[in-house]
């Protein structure tokens, strides 16, 4: 194995751990009390645009992952 080949795979693991964190802290930011001394709408106005990218990126780390390791 090519040590490309090998930083393709490393960097799209990263990738998908990314989009866990993107989904967690849309979760967190829409969902948890522990932002709960900002306010809701300022909470939404960031949450969705973050999901919306979470979203984003697990498509396009999907193809990756077929791309790079299928």
């Amino acid at each position: 194995m090519d040590s490309g080949r090998l930083y393709a795979q490393i960097m799209t693991i990263f990738g998908a751990a990314m989009v866990i964190f993107y989904f967690g802290l849309g979760y967190i930011l829409l969902f948890s009390s522990l932002f709960s001394y900002v306010d809701i709408a300022l909470r939404v106005i960031l949450a969705f645009p973050i999901l919306i990218y979470g979203i984003y990126r697990a498509v396009s780390s999907y193809r990756k992952i077929k791309e790079n390791f299928f």
